[in-house]
């Protein structure tokens, strides 16, 4: 009896010899994994707060890093307009318009595409969607703790004016929307010409997967006829 314990627990020692290698490499892995995944979440509320851009057309930007043009857009202008025109597409990081919106008391600049260091700057627009004075449906995002932090108390029948180089396009507000991160039904392209602007809900408890915006339907637009204001 005293030889089959013996043998017994000889056998538990070898089985344990050759199981801890395994158990250690596994434990090894999971916490390999597990700090791979916190900062891909960590990332993930930050990015998917825009209909971010899976591609850059900008041949400027290249590895090392992206490129942020500010420009002074002309908010004064005074000269002839035209319901046609010619739009000026910007590059990638560029900054190609300002929001007015009076109820807000708000210029928010805007640039082309959606990058988190360009929502540091501004209002970003994805380049998936349609460049104002386009047909189409123009979707703009901001963080809500910062340029668009009012966007909630807009209500239908408030102006939205999108400012250019080019031209000057109105917007009145026709419809408030609420909806999750995953759906995309406000933001794909559509046959009219409308702005789309939202942001996150606001959540003081952390990161919220909901967002707010408002479409807007363009009700005016003034391409200028003249290169300078007058």
């Amino acid at each position: 009896m005293e030889e089959k314990d013996k043998n017994n627990k000889k056998s538990k020692q070898i089985v344990l010899h050759i199981v801890t290698p395994f158990m250690l490499a596994a434990v090894t892995a999971g916490i390999t994994a597990a700090a791979a995944i916190v900062p891909s979440d960590k990332l993930k509320v930050y990015t998917n707060i825009a209909f971010m851009d899976s591609l850059r057309s900008d041949p400027t930007n290249d590895d090392t890093g992206l490129v942020i043009k500010d420009n002074d857009i002309d908010t004064g202008y005074e000269g002839e307009t035209s319901e046609t025109g010619e739009v000026e597409h910007p590059a990638f990081g560029e900054q190609y318009a300002i929001i007015n919106c009076d109820k807000l008391g708000v210029d928010v600049p805007v640039y082309w595409g959606t990058e988190q260091e360009l929502l540091e700057h501004g209002a970003c627009q994805s380049s998936s969607s349609a460049i104002a004075g386009t047909k189409g449906n123009s979707v703009i995002s901001a963080h809500v703790d910062t340029f668009f932090s009012e966007l909630e108390s807009l209500d239908i029948g408030d102006t939205v004016t999108l400012i250019t180089n080019y031209g000057k396009f109105i917007y009145t507000v026709t419809q408030k929307v609420e909806f999750s991160a995953s759906n995309r039904k406000y933001i794909v392209p559509s046959d009219d010409s409308r702005l789309t602007l939202y942001t996150c809900k606001r959540d003081l408890l952390g990161a919220s997967d909901m967002r707010v915006g408002v479409i807007c339907d363009l009700t005016e637009s003034g391409f200028y006829t003249e290169k300078e204001a007058e």
